[in-house]
């Protein structure tokens, strides 16, 4: 329940903020010498996974203490997304992740976004598992591609390859995901919004 009189300074939004200033310095640190610095990946992997326990934290410290703010609606999944795509842009700059895939995935992101926010006043829709599923999957595949898994040589050099090839398996689940959770919102929306229109 969102609580009307609930201010837009606290911990949650706070948090929110945070991600969003983080977006930069993450993206320098992941791009540093071309993506080959060992030390500014691992710059870049922490606070990546900096930013998914914030985004985790802020969410569920909002709803036990009532402070869902109208910025939070709105800074929120802004911030995820700016993150998110920081990371899947960067990784493609640096040859990590294929383009086709960060523009696909990037384009049904905001455009989900942007419909949510559009609609939020009017229509309610419920975050689905596949979904959560897929925000999993995309922080432990873009996080696991953050870490310099090829820069490393050495006794880390198979370990590294391995753990990379893992990422890039759980990076095709999260496109798939990506894309049929997209499918599930944009009908559940049409759904809705056909009811209204019928029931009035």
């Amino acid at each position: 329940m969102t609580d009307a009189t609930a201010s837009n300074w606290n911990v949650p939004n706070a948090l929110t903020t945070l991600r969003i200033l983080m977006v930069p310095f993450f993206g320098w640190a992941l791009l540093h010498d071309g993506g080959d610095s060992i030390t500014w990946r691992l710059v870049a992997f922490a606070l990546f996974v900096a930013a998914m326990i914030t985004d985790k934290v802020d969410g569920d410290i909002a709803r036990a203490r009532n402070l869902v703010t109208d910025f939070g609606k709105i800074a929120d999944p802004i911030a995820d997304k700016a993150i998110t795509g920081m990371a899947f842009i960067g990784l493609s700059v640096v040859g990590d992740i294929w383009w086709i895939v960060t523009i696909v995935v990037l384009v049904r992101e905001w455009s989900v976004t942007l419909l949510r926010l559009s609609i939020m006043k009017n229509v309610v829709i419920a975050a689905a598992q596949s979904g959560k599923i897929k925000t999993v999957l995309q922080a432990l595949a873009l996080s696991g591609l953050c870490l310099p898994l090829r820069q490393v040589d050495g006794a880390l050099d198979v370990p590294g390859d391995v753990l990379f090839y893992i990422s890039q398996v759980l990076l095709a689940g999260a496109v798939a995901m990506t894309l049929w959770s997209g499918y599930e919102f944009f009908r559940d929306a049409w759904r809705q919004r056909h009811q209204m229109r019928t029931s009035a």
